[in-house]
C-alpha cells in the first residue's frame, strides 16, 4: 500500500492527554511524549476501526509544541489553535479514510464537515 493510500489517524493531543486526570498538567511536554509513544504501535496494528498500516499524526500545542516525531508517529505542532490545524489536516486527507481522536464536540463538527470520522480518547488509550 502506498503512503497516500493509508488511512489517517489524527490525534488531538491536548484533548486526549487532558481526558485522564493523572497529573499531566505538571508536565505537559512529558505527557505528550508518553501519548506519542503509546501511539507508535497503532501505525502497524491499526486502531479505531482502521486497518493498518496507518498514518498517525499527533497534533500538539502550547508547552508540548516541541515534542518530536518518532518512526510511526508524525507530530505536528500547532502554531496557534490545535483545533484549526486538526481541521486543516482532516481537510487535506480528502480521498483517504480519516479518523480524528477527540472528545471536543465543536472540533468533531468541524472535521466531520470535511468527511472525517471521530472517536473518543478511549480509542487510543
Amino acid at each position: 500500500m502506498t503512503e497516500d493510500a493509508r488511512a489517517v489517524l489524527i490525534v488531538d493531543g491536548a484533548n486526549v492527554v487532558g481526558s485522564v486526570p493523572d497529573g499531566w498538567w505538571r508536565d505537559r511536554h512529558g505527557a505528550a511524549e508518553r501519548l506519542r509513544d503509546r501511539l507508535v504501535p497503532l501505525a502497524e496494528s491499526g486502531a479505531a476501526g482502521l486497518e493498518p498500516p496507518l498514518e498517525v499524526i499527533l497534533v500538539v500545542e502550547g508547552r508540548a509544541r516541541d515534542v518530536a516525531g518518532v518512526p510511526g508517529v508524525r507530530v505536528e505542532a500547532a502554531p496557534g489553535s490545535g483545533d484549526d490545524l486538526i481541521v486543516e489536516l482532516a481537510a487535506g486527507a480528502a480521498g483517504r479514510r480519516c479518523v480524528v481522536v477527540t472528545a471536543d464536540r465543536e472540533l468533531r463538527r468541524r472535521v466531520e464537515a470535511h468527511g472525517a470520522e471521530c472517536v473518543g480518547p478511549r480509542a487510543v488509550r
